[in-house]
């Protein structure tokens, strides 16, 4: 802690540590083993095709080297893409699953077996949607559909994520599939296709939601290079505010808090100008509700009541601004100061604000680890193959095998047994636990992230601690002061972070198992379950939010003081109820002036992204690429520039937290004395009014 009586020689209170939480420490990294250990037995056992490709009836992969499926890389989507005839028996114990068919191609065309096979050109069509075993065109139909070889009908269908759905499309209301309302079932009976959407219900969203992730890639194709440079800009643009902070912030501050309402002002024109020329044009008036879901997100454009939600929206906002600008004004002014001793801190810690991205590629090995994993375990079954027969037999449902299934006495007592795919599973120990392990690769994925999350925030706050806890600024600085926080993380604070983590991370898993459970019972009928889950959901989200909180204010003081978890959020909670007025003073107002600044980065990018892809800049008109939905662009420059300027900002959020938190703790610890100096800085305690007696100002 700080020294009874001043010495020169002190290097404040952030050097003077020990190894805290050793047992979290030891738990993580047998924990990180484990997780090791279970990915290499998903990733021995997994097997991602499963999830990309389909199967056959055998489990097969559809278009797999060496099968003969091996020119064949589609499958009809049962029961709509191609139909099978059905022979259940009330005997029969189990039916045979549906008939599945790898083929080249999909069906273009209507066509039942029963009239290919009078015909030798259309039969040949046929062949190409039949097992590939089937070569006997001369055997009857009956023998065909009951060796279950063909189907017993086709459908136009379209290919889409290697299966094949049915062609529905709706002309003039009327539902149509391949041009045609009706079809032939197989039986010499016509039926009418609106039949086949309650098997394919949801084909046609799928279809149109595959028309414009198209349109959206070709957009990408044409434009990435152009959000690119804007990403930049906003990069650049986020770069220059902070540079100017550290010199201007109070000017800078203003300036973007007018900027801010300039920016709203202008959006609150243009909407009412758009809303006043679609006056009296054909189709403006027409409701958003009357007109519903549209793909073509350009409709909604040429409606009036567009633009008058956007007009009155951008006018609540501004009017919310203008308020609290008002109201906090005097406040606004001691945040200044702080933003001004922060921009300090930066100025002397500028590898700080790289330091998010080295969090992000954590992060990001994190997410890839999970996302592999989850994968792996999910497609580590085996094909499991079932005694199926269409009259009694004892071997019915009974596991079995395709290589010696000829030979076995099932087929001697059952002729008619077949031994078909039944599912992905599997009998093993290692199947019985594969939730268990899925279970497991969860909670690991939020420990570690937000382990992840927490070093970053010791570092940065032991960086910027060592600048606070500097009597003479920048001197007593250490040379590389971001290396050294992070070193000392490591070293000495790896179990208090692990520890903080764990806390978090079990929350979350516990949010995760409530919202999963919501899911499971939203059809149920019991209101009182409902209410009781929402209630839990509510209740652990307002936990997690205090936890993280409170773990960020206690990783502060594990930066500052070396104290293991549970004493730095016992000081750290306690220190911010001393001081409550000024961290709802101090603290928030930062935070409303920092978000204002993400506000005019991103609203500054983004109308310049809208002006330049809807080509209304005259000197680059000609540059701007074609486009299909010119929102595709501007949308990813805007949620791009919120994510930089998000970046930048948060390294400056932890700056001031820590730097507030030190602060309250100088005041706490010290009166200015000579054996208590503050170590405040000299326009800090020029704004408190404050000195050190008998002392050299930094």
């Amino acid at each position: 802690g700080t020294p009874q009586k001043y010495d020169p020689t002190f290097k404040g209170p952030i050097y003077d540590r020990g190894c805290t939480d050793i047992v979290c420490c030891v738990l993580l990294v047998v924990a990180i083993v484990g997780y090791v250990v279970v990915g290499v037995v998903a990733w021995t056992h997994g097997d991602p095709r499963k999830v990309i490709y389909p199967t056959d009836s055998r489990g097969q992969f559809c278009g797999q080297q060496g099968t003969p499926n091996e020119a064949r890389p589609l499958r009809p989507l049962r029961p709509a893409g191609v139909l099978v005839e059905r022979r259940p028996s009330p005997a029969a114990p189990r039916c045979p699953p549906p008939l599945q068919i790898c083929v080249s191609k999909c069906p273009d065309r209507y066509m039942t077996y029963l009239t290919a096979y009078g015909n030798p050109s259309s039969l040949e069509y046929y062949r190409d949607f039949c097992t590939p075993e089937f070569g006997n065109s001369r055997k009857a139909p009956i023998e065909v559909l009951k060796d279950k070889e063909c189907p017993a009908m086709l459908i136009p269908s379209t290919p889409l994520a290697r299966r094949c759905f049915p062609a529905i499309q709706a002309k003039k209301g009327v539902i149509m599939v391949g041009n045609e309302t009706t079809y032939d079932d197989g039986r010499g009976r016509r039926r009418n296709v609106t039949e086949l959407l309650e098997g394919a219900k949801k084909a046609n969203v799928v279809l149109e939601t595959r028309q414009l992730a198209m349109k959206i890639f070709e957009d990408y194709t044409v434009s990435w290079y152009w959000i690119i440079i804007g990403l930049v800009i906003a990069m650049v643009a986020s770069l220059i505010f902070i540079v100017l902070l550290r010199f201007l912030a109070g000017i800078m501050v203003w300036v973007m808090i007018v900027m801010v309402i300039l920016v709203l002002g202008y959006g609150i024109f243009h909407c009412y100008m758009e809303y006043a020329k679609l006056k009296g044009e054909a189709g403006s008036d027409v409701s958003l509700t009357d007109l519903g879901f549209q793909t073509d997100l350009r409709v909604y454009l040429h409606l009036r009541q567009t633009w008058l939600a956007f007009l009155i929206i951008l006018c609540v906002l501004e009017l919310v601004i203008v308020l609290l600008l008002i109201f906090l004004r005097k406040r606004i002014l001691i945040a200044i100061a702080l933003i001004k001793e922060a921009s300090r801190a930066i100025g002397h810690v500028m590898s700080s604000l790289l330091f998010p991205l080295c969090t992000f590629f954590l992060l990001c090995l994190c997410i890839a680890y999970w996302a592999s994993t989850a994968v792996f375990l999910s497609t580590s079954n085996e094909a499991v193959y079932k005694v199926f027969n269409e009259s009694a037999c004892p071997f019915s449902g009974q596991t079995c095998k395709p290589e010696t299934f000829n030979t076995s006495n099932v087929t001697k007592l059952c002729p008619d047994a077949q031994c078909l795919f039944a599912f992905y599973g599997g009998e093993t120990a290692y199947h019985k636990y594969l939730i268990v392990f899925q279970f497991f690769n969860v909670f690991m994925f939020f420990w570690l992230a937000n382990f992840v999350i927490a070093l970053g925030q010791v570092t940065l706050a032991g960086a910027f601690a060592s600048y606070y806890w500097a009597f003479k600024k920048p001197d007593d600085m250490p040379a590389f002061p971001l290396f050294s926080a992070f070193g000392r993380a490591l070293r000495y604070h790896t179990g208090s972070l692990a520890f903080g983590s764990l806390v978090l991370a079990v929350v979350q898993v516990i949010r995760v198992t409530l919202e999963y459970l919501d899911h499971r019972l939203k059809a149920a009928e019991n209101k009182f379950a409902k209410f009781l889950l929402s209630c839990l959901k509510c209740c652990f989200w307002c936990l997690e939010k205090f936890i993280k909180f409170l773990n960020r204010n206690a990783y502060i003081m594990i930066a500052v003081y070396g104290t293991n978890f549970c004493t730095s959020a016992r000081n750290a909670f306690f220190l911010l109820m001393r001081n409550i007025i000024r961290v709802a003073v101090l603290d928030k107002v930062t935070d409303f002036l920092f978000f204002l600044g993400k506000l005019l980065i991103v609203g500054s990018v983004g109308i310049l992204a809208f002006f330049f892809f809807t080509q209304r800049i005259k000197l680059v008109q000609d540059t701007a690429p074609p486009l299909n939905y010119y929102w595709v662009p501007i949308l990813t420059v805007i949620v791009g520039s919120y994510l930089i300027a998000h970046g930048f900002f948060s390294v400056y959020g932890m700056c001031v937290d820590t730097l507030f938190l030190c602060f309250l703790e100088d005041l706490e610890r010290n009166d200015g004395s000579a054996e208590k100096p503050y170590f405040m800085s000299q326009n800090l305690r020029k704004l408190l009014k404050m000195t050190n007696k008998g002392q050299p100002d930094a």
